[in-house]
């Protein structure tokens, strides 16, 4: 049992990925605000490390594939509000078995089958952050315009010297995506390599490092390859301390936004009406956002394919490398 002035407790729900995760800290940070609330953060284990040093909340729950596999621990937090930011199957069936009052968000689903099956934009002009907070308009919350949140522990700050990288004068690449029709073709990935200035990073998963070798030894004087070695935590840390970050539709444009970087985004098969494009609160805006013009086919999915459906990949295959060089070198400048 809560003492009877224990603070209230508060599950908030998101059981994935790293960009939606990153996308509800506003959330976290606007509850977190309110001296009476105890935040506990429900998510997957694959994704312990995005809030590891989150310090709006004061507990992670964790589980591998079915948030029902620590229901007894969740139980007996007694939390006294569930605020489902998921809004799927999985996390309703939770909110129901944990017998408390609860409330979620609008997630649009119908609008955006409409855009990608019938180019019908129906969707509201409003980024996801916003729409998360919906869920938390019965709670007192203090929303104060800061934007994302992504905090690095101590432990994986990387040392730049070792690399002989210099704070605020490299790029940061993403070449990974959870999905092909995301993922920036290696094609243009060299070309941008070859014509931007500056020292460059690479980021990327296991499945990235044999990529991210091959640019490497194409570009040595330029380049650092990161991809498969460091960490998530190790990866925002390179975002952190770079000049501008170069990435697709991922996980890691969030964590940009988080550090207020300067972005470029190429978009693929998905399309920022989506409203997930970067987020800077009330800040200054530092995206520039590029898609190829004039495809009929796009977008195709809300989230991705392993192949593009149309066998061409117009999307991405056909961006205009020579205008994203021309921001990434006057970013730089």
């Amino acid at each position: 049992m809560q003492a009877k002035n224990a603070p209230k407790k508060i599950a908030v729900l998101r059981f994935s990925s790293i960009g939606d995760i990153v996308l509800i800290s506003p959330i976290l940070r606007a509850l977190s605000l309110v001296n009476s609330y105890e935040i506990h953060f429900v998510t997957k284990r694959a994704f312990a490390m995005v809030n590891i040093h989150n310090k709006n909340v004061s507990k992670q729950h964790l589980f591998d594939k079915d948030p029902r596999e620590i229901l007894k621990e969740l139980k007996e937090e007694s939390f006294d509000f569930v605020v489902d930011l998921q809004k799927n199957i999985r996390s309703k069936r939770l909110r129901r078995l944990l017998k408390c009052p609860s409330s979620t968000f609008p997630k649009l689903n119908v609008k955006k089958w409409m855009l990608v099956n019938f180019r019908m934009d129906l969707l509201p002009d409003m980024h996801v952050v916003d729409r998360y907070f919906e869920a938390v308009h019965s709670l007192e919350h203090k929303r104060d315009g800061a934007g994302l949140d992504m905090f690095v522990g101590p432990e994986n700050k990387v040392q730049l010297n070792k690399y002989r990288l210099e704070k605020g004068a490299y790029t940061v690449v993403v070449i990974g995506a959870a999905h092909f029709t995301k993922r920036i073709p290696s094609f243009i990935l060299k070309d941008i390599l070859e014509k931007t200035k500056g020292k460059v990073a690479l980021i990327g998963g296991p499945k990235e490092a044999q990529l991210g070798e091959e640019l490497a030894n194409l570009y040595p004087a330029k380049t650092v390859n990161f991809c498969g070695v460091t960490n998530l935590q190790q990866s925002a840390s390179l975002i952190e301390k770079s000049g501008q970050v170069l990435t697709a539709d991922t996980g890691m444009m969030h964590i940009a936004a988080a550090f207020h970087k300067k972005i470029i985004v190429l978009w693929g098969n998905t399309v920022p009406q989506f409203g997930m494009y970067p987020y800077y609160g009330n800040q200054t805006n530092k995206s520039h956002l590029f898609a190829v013009p004039d495809l009929s086919c796009r977008p195709c999915s809300k989230i991705g394919f392993d192949a593009c459906p149309k066998g061409h990949f117009n999307c991405m295959k056909k961006h205009d490398v020579g205008q994203i060089v021309e921001i990434l070198n006057q970013n730089l400048a």
